[in-house]
């Protein structure tokens, strides 16, 4: 065990593929929305429906892909890497046609143009769905059961700079000087900036990577080390939990579920509420949110310090206190501003740490609560509650908008995250039972 050490090299070029996939989410959740409502002039609780579609999709293709990924007979490029590369290339092509049927309904609006964008909108959500899972898992099929955790961290540290690219490019290309007072803003160069970071980033993983060759190594390395397969079959099939436990998950489930929908619910209206409440463009939005992004992922090393003095619980009960506090203030900045403030951005940067708190911990809580053969099982439960909420909540807060105000966005997101205090006081296990994981480990629990 100590003569094992992390390719960190070889762990970053595997992460490129995250780096695309959320590279271009971050990018969906900020444009889609605006486009729908401001181009198609569709209401907010369709608008949400068309949103919440990618999550219902992810809960069915992501372990459909990832299973077929498994099954597939290793070739020139192994497993995983054909998937990445199809996916990649179907969904470069399809995002791409999306700005142009944006810019022809606005000239000369057509029935069959909007049917025509939903239509391309639902085959690019296939096409990011078929390779996902396959892109994930190409980091455990290269790396020592050891050394998973300090390259998932390396893995979700990529997928966070994927983000804040976007963002940044997003704020450079479209200042709120540029974009006010226009009655429509042509996206296509940021859709092919954002297909051109994708392309540059598989291109780089499949010049650099041999999956079989590494793959088969790392099979090898496991054979001769068979004391790292820690899941042993009992022949009891899945362990029945005691249930105080059952009841901590269940609780904890529901506390994932709220704040996610409270948090999500800020992410996919927020450049909405901006244009709405505030006459503001996309890019005081998106530095808004790059500045929340940048503020989660400078937060999670001393996250992990004080996870490890004061607990899993108590510090997600803190992010949980500090992000209702945030979104509160989110409220009273935003109603009573015509532009982005300095206050915003530190107002955001506290989101940032706040959600750092909540996600660092809230994974670890959940597989803390199963043996080690049940770790998948547990995550999913996890990715579950989590999906569940980013399907409702983007069409519950839609219709509340439209309904009675976009004003109640973010006092919205502040009531559901502290409803998730209240099922968190319930939760009795799962905390950490060692010193919580410092320096680049803290980054591992970070979510995509």
């Amino acid at each position: 065990m100590n003569e094992l050490k992390l390719n960190n090299k070889r762990t970053i070029l595997v992460g490129l593929a995250f780096l695309s996939i959320c590279s271009f989410w971050q990018m969906y959740d900020n444009l889609v929305p605006l486009i729908l409502r401001e181009t198609f002039h569709m209401d907010e609780s369709l608008t949400g429906a068309i949103m919440a579609a990618d999550n219902v999709l992810a809960l069915f293709l992501l372990p459909l892909f990832g299973g077929l990924s498994d099954k597939c007979k290793p070739g020139r490029l192994g497993r995983r890497t054909p998937f990445i590369l199809g996916g990649t290339a179907a969904a470069v092509i399809l995002m791409n046609l999306l700005p142009m049927l944006d810019n022809s309904y606005f000239q000369q609006a057509a029935p069959y143009k909007l049917v025509s964008f939903v239509i391309v909108l639902g085959l690019l959500l296939i096409a990011m769905g078929t390779y996902r899972s396959p892109a994930v898992a190409l980091m455990p099929d290269v790396t020592p059961k050891p050394l998973r955790s300090k390259a998932n961290a390396i893995i979700n540290l990529m997928g966070a700079v994927g983000g804040v690219l976007y963002l940044g490019v997003t704020a450079a290309l479209y200042p709120t000087a540029k974009t006010q007072g226009l009655d429509h803003v042509d996206y296509q160069p940021l859709f092919i900036i954002v297909s051109l970071i994708m392309v540059a980033a598989v291109a780089v993983l499949l010049l650099t990577i041999r999956e079989p060759r590494l793959t088969e190594e790392n099979r090898e390395l496991e054979k001769k080390n068979p004391e790292w397969n820690l899941a042993k079959d009992d022949g009891s099939g899945s362990e029945v939990l005691p249930k105080p436990v059952k009841k901590s998950l269940g609780f904890l489930l529901a506390s994932i579920a709220l704040w996610f929908v409270g948090y999500n619910g800020v992410t996919t209206w927020f450049s909405t509420y901006v244009s709405q409440v505030m006459g503001e463009g996309i890019g005081g939005t998106a530095t808004c949110l790059m500045v929340a992004t940048v503020g989660a992922i400078v937060s999670y090393i001393p996250i992990g310090i004080v996870a490890s003095k004061c607990g899993r619980k108590r510090t997600i009960q803190a992010g949980v206190v500090l992000l209702a506090s945030c979104f509160l203030a989110g409220y009273l900045l935003t109603v009573r501003a015509t532009s982005i403030t300095p206050v915003m951005y530190v107002a955001f940067a506290l989101v940032g740490l706040a959600w750092a708190a909540i996600n660092v911990n809230s994974l670890p809580m959940v597989v803390e609560m199963c043996k080690g053969s049940d770790v998948g099982k547990f995550t999913g439960y996890y990715y579950t509650a989590s999906m569940a909420a980013q399907v409702i909540t983007p069409v519950l807060a839609g219709t509340l908008m439209k309904e009675i105000s976009y004003r109640i966005l973010f006092p919205y997101a502040a009531f559901f995250v502290a409803m998730s205090f209240v099922t968190m006081l319930f939760v009795k296990h799962g905390d950490s039972r060692a010193e919580a994981k410092t320096g680049l480990e803290a980054f591992e629990d970070m979510d995509d």
